[in-house]
């Protein structure tokens, strides 16, 4: 094997694991986060967990995402361990569906129908369909599709091309007499689950065993424990994203350790004893890719049928590993913000308007409360509201850190979108806390000094808040439900309010002209109303980023002019009828 069959065998491997994590982040992106949604809410079942873990893991072509993603779940408080087990088990058998993609590169034959089925025949296309679509599409699925086909031919070409230069390694003795070391199991198990830890992907090691079967120097007694080992070494990953996470997040790691573990020994001891019983035939066979994907799969599919009864002990084992306490809960505020979740955006954007929709409720009430204290001061309520502020102000840190952390990973123009459009909404969340604290000042320094305002001015700033009122109902209620049309009806009220904020400043400084209100009044009713109309801008913000996740193309501006052009008539009588319904005395 000269260097230049060494450089190509480098080439291959490089091509392989590339083609691998770009044909996933293509088929994460297709999923759109539906498939971990999928987890979350079906896994009361232990065999329906199972199944869904293989469904979910055959798709997005990783046991180790599902298996990080498992434990971020269980570490933020939506699944609980017993639930997680079952989709460890499912995740493992899942994965095999790899293998026998790859498997395809040792099919051999002159029939048409065979030559078809090998993949130095069909990437080519692929290749063409996945570049056209990738260039084509300028967001969207199409580009989606166009990645996954592509990363699926770059995977096979990588796999073709490591296979072609390993081939020589057959007449090479050196090269024999290493995978004679291997006929020891324990080495076997070691060797596999060291490669596995290393690229972090039992799916791609267990590639790379397929290519190197080429050379014929492996035989099925030689690859069962390196198999077994390759499924160990693939929970490094789930155990290295446990680290710093809450305790029932460690014992998911464990119970995925020790579900291999258990499996590798029992497997290992029932072919070893039934070999020596019975003396296997195709054990000093030649094995090909096709043997290591068969062998891939019964070992998974064994391992889940026996220990599938005994979820209960390995939650046991879990347990006795990492002891409950007291104080086991974790501390953490925000638990949905799991930073195991970026490693599936979708997803990871779904916890984040869960997240948002509980700061956008805190926001309406924060302002509710401030306009309370309008028809009666108290020191609980004015603490009240400066507490909820605080706690949006910290709402807004951490959602708006890990939206960005977020914004850096390689997202599909939709979930693009939604990042964008929910760094938007958090911010006028957070600015209409702010407003509810000048509101709240405003009539607690009215109280300090003993001010009040004119019965009049009173009824006018009840018909202001109302308006305000209403239209912050239809904008968080936009947001939380996602009503387009609840949204586009927050503009024309948008602009009734800002006619309020100037009537009734200038009803106001009528009243100070005759006498009938003071500077000091004028100044607290001029914070409040000015309040009231910064509440009701944000507003007409947060429904226009609403209406944009429907047209990404839409600018703000544009929006609000298209509205008054397009709805035209419509849009002056619902203006009109709600500024009959908010008209001041």
């Amino acid at each position: 094997m000269d260097i230049f069959a060494i450089l190509t065998l480098i080439g291959g491997l490089a091509l392989f694991l590339y083609g691998m994590s770009v044909m996933g982040a293509g088929l994460e992106k297709i999923s759109g986060g539906r498939l971990e949604r999928i987890l979350e809410k079906l896994t009361s079942n232990p065999l329906k967990a199972v199944l869904l873990g293989a469904g979910v893991t055959a798709v997005i072509q990783s046991s180790s995402a599902t298996t990080v993603m498992v434990v971020g779940f269980v570490n933020s408080g939506i699944m609980k361990l017993s639930q997680a087990i079952g989709i460890i088990m499912g995740a493992n058998v899942g994965t095999t569906v790899t293998s026998w993609l790859l498997s395809l590169t040792g099919i051999e034959g002159d029939s048409v129908l065979i030559r078809l089925l090998k993949p130095s025949s069909f990437s080519p296309a692929l290749a063409l369909i996945g570049i056209i679509l990738f260039m084509s599409g300028k967001n969207g699925r199409k580009r989606d599709v166009g990645e996954i086909f592509l990363g699926f031919a770059v995977l096979m070409f990588g796999m073709e091309s490591m296979s072609g230069a390993v081939k020589p390694l057959a007449q090479v003795p050196e090269f024999t007499n290493i995978l004679i070391m291997f006929q020891n199991p324990l080495l076997g198990v070691f060797a596999g689950a060291v490669l596995t830890a290393v690229i972090q992907s039992s799916s791609a090691s267990v590639g790379i065993l397929q290519a190197l079967s080429v050379t014929g120097a492996f035989t099925y007694g030689t690859v069962i424990p390196i198999i077994m080992g390759q499924n160990i070494g693939t929970c490094v990953t789930a155990m290295l994203s446990s680290v710093g996470a809450a305790k029932n997040a460690k014992r998911t790691a464990f119970v995925h350790l020790y579900f291999n573990v258990i499996g590798t020994v029992l497997f290992l001891i029932c072919y070893y004893v039934l070999n020596a019983a019975f003396r296997f035939d195709f054990a000093d066979d030649t094995v090909g890719a096709a043997g290591i994907a068969v062998i891939h799969s019964v070992f998974n599919i064994f391992t889940t049928l026996v220990l599938l009864p005994a979820t209960g002990l390995l939650e046991r084992l879990a347990y006795l590993t990492i002891p409950p306490s007291k104080d086991e809960e974790g501390t953490d505020d925000f638990p949905l913000l799991d930073e195991r979740f970026l490693a599936t955006p979708s997803f990871a954007i779904e916890q984040c308007h869960t997240v948002a929709r509980q700061m956008a409720k805190l926001s309406e009430e924060c302002f509710f409360r401030a306009m309370e204290l309008l028809k009666g001061y108290s020191k609980e309520g004015s603490r009240q509201v400066l507490e909820l502020e605080g706690a949006i102000d910290r709402y807004e840190d951490k959602l708006r850190a890990y939206l960005t952390r977020l914004n850096s990973e390689n997202l599909a123009y939709a979930d693009s979108q939604n990042v964008s459009t929910l760094l938007h909404c958090i911010t006028d969340f957070e600015r209409i806390s702010d407003h509810a604290v000048n509101v709240a000042e405003a009539v607690r320094e009215m109280n300090k000094r003993e001010l009040t305002f004119s019965k009049k001015a009173m009824e006018e700033m009840e018909i202001f808040g109302s308006a305000v009122s209403e239209i912050l109902n239809r904008s968080i209620g936009a947001f939380l439900t996602g009503d387009e049309s609840l949204a586009r009806s927050v503009e024309p009220l948008e602009e009734v309010i800002d006619e309020l904020n100037k009537s009734v400043k200038k009803r106001h400084v009528k009243r100070l002209r005759k006498g009938k209100c003071t500077i000091e009044v004028g100044l607290a009713l001029s914070d409040i109303s000015t309040s009231y109309e910064r509440v009701a801008d944000h507003c007409s913000n947060i429904a226009v980023y609403m209406i944009q996740v429907q047209d990404g193309q839409l600018e703000e501006h544009g929006y609000l002019n298209l509205l008054r052009e397009d709805s035209g008539k419509e849009f002056e009588r619902q203006v009109a009828e709600l500024r009959q319904k908010y008209m001041l005395p």
